[in-house]
């Protein structure tokens, strides 16, 4: 059977195309993000001055009752998210979405989950191991944490941007965020996406990709 030469062009041409745009993937760069270019309603005021922001250390527990710190993470890509284990309208839909990135890359032992509670006084380690147990998590990749309430909300508000309000530091002071944000192997963020909206799932998965590459 003839081929004609036009043929042979085009799937060369396809081809080409395809090179190209993994080339274009391999060269992307994600933006690092300092408090300068954040929405300064996010910034806490000692912190404008920083010129180079990395997560802080942290010390949480997790839901097998270990404590967790930043050598569990470190040489690791991660996304952290700030939920709570009663809460039925946005938390259910971001645990079912971490759900999903952790099947996507459970066989990538660069990439972890951090989930914080921000009811750590209601979220003992025994809720914390049912609620784990009923999401289908893998303890190697994902910590679904508690802790001391005032270090998780410093960690939101002055590490992870997560949140616009301030806080009054009482009764009210309560944390709810739809927020992923994706962290680098230098501990520092490269990205804050919906965790309930569709498209920026996708987004982040590009985003996980060029960072590992």
């Amino acid at each position: 059977m003839k081929i004609h030469k036009s043929s042979f062009f085009f799937l060369g041409f396809l081809s080409f195309l395809g090179m190209t745009s993994c080339n274009e993937t391999s060269k992307q760069q994600l933006p690092i993000y300092n408090p300068s270019d954040m929405d300064q309603r996010v910034i806490d005021k000692s912190m404008t001055s920083v010129t180079h922001h990395t997560v802080a250390d942290f010390k949480l527990i997790n839901q097998n009752g270990e404590t967790i710190t930043q050598d569990d993470y470190k040489n690791k890509i991660y996304i952290a998210d700030f939920f709570f284990t009663r809460c039925t309208t946005i938390c259910p839909i971001m645990t079912d979405n971490i759900g999903k990135l952790q099947d996507l890359f459970k066989n990538d032992d660069d990439i972890m989950f951090l989930s914080l509670s921000v009811t750590p006084d209601i979220d003992s380690v025994s809720v914390l191991r049912a609620y784990a147990d009923e999401k289908g998590v893998i303890d190697s990749k994902w910590n679904i944490t508690t802790g001391e309430k005032k270090h998780i909300y410093e960690l939101a508000r002055k590490s992870y941007f997560a949140v616009l309000d301030k806080g009054d530091g009482g009764f009210q002071d309560f944390i709810h965020t739809t927020n992923f944000i994706l962290v680098d192997k230098k501990k520092q963020i490269r990205g804050i996406y919906d965790g309930i909206n569709d498209e920026e799932i996708e987004r982040l998965i590009n985003d996980i990709r060029i960072l590992m590459n």
